[in-house]
């Protein structure tokens, strides 16, 4: 059975949006292998319609740059009821029944269904029980106000289990959840 295992550059405030704007100066060797591991067990990646966008309007005219060969020949998967059409390589729209249809996909053999980013995808992943893992690269600076949250103050409660727990040298965290199992 396949997993869906999504992962975020975070700040210490739970902030997600515009990691290229703080999260650079703590990218070093141990995060790079981080990153990889988390694409490497992956034959395919799930994100929302808003990244969709942002990444087919870049990678595809930037392969030559790390991580572009990856993703433009990756299996990709949008979760939209708005987008009609997807013309990025290997791209696949799912709408309508997108719960029953990522329980199918679970279901299959194969790789990993990776994520970066999408963070409103990844709580409604969470309330409907389809997130197997949530891993948080946590930077050691609070960002500040005007930059979107992974949870905001208005999300459910959604109890969660730690998994592994990694130190990196600059004092990022790496840390990975899982589903809690039920109480009783």
């Amino acid at each position: 059975m396949r997993k869906i295992k999504s992962h975020f550059f975070i700040s210490l405030d739970g902030v997600v949006e515009a990691p290229n704007e703080w999260h650079f100066p703590y990218f070093n060797d141990e995060m790079g292998a981080a990153v990889g591991a988390g694409f490497g067990g992956a034959d395919a990646v799930l994100m929302g319609r808003v990244l969709y966008d942002e990444w087919a309007a870049y990678w595809p005219q930037n392969a030559d740059q790390p991580f572009g060969d990856v993703i433009n020949d990756i299996k990709k998967y949008v979760v939209s009821n708005r987008l009609r059409t997807a013309e990025w390589n290997n791209t696949e729209i799912i709408s309508g029944d997108v719960a029953g249809r990522l329980a199918e996909l679970k279901a299959q053999d194969g790789g990993d269904i990776a994520m970066s980013g999408s963070p409103t995808t990844v709580r409604w992943l969470l309330r409907e029980g389809l997130l197997d893992e949530l891993n948080l690269l946590v930077h050691p600076l609070a960002v500040g106000g005007g930059l979107a949250r992974l949870f905001p103050p208005d999300e459910p409660a959604i109890p969660l289990e730690l998994l592994r727990s990694e130190a990196f040298q600059t004092g990022v965290l790496n840390l990975s959840y899982g589903p809690a199992a039920p109480a009783g």
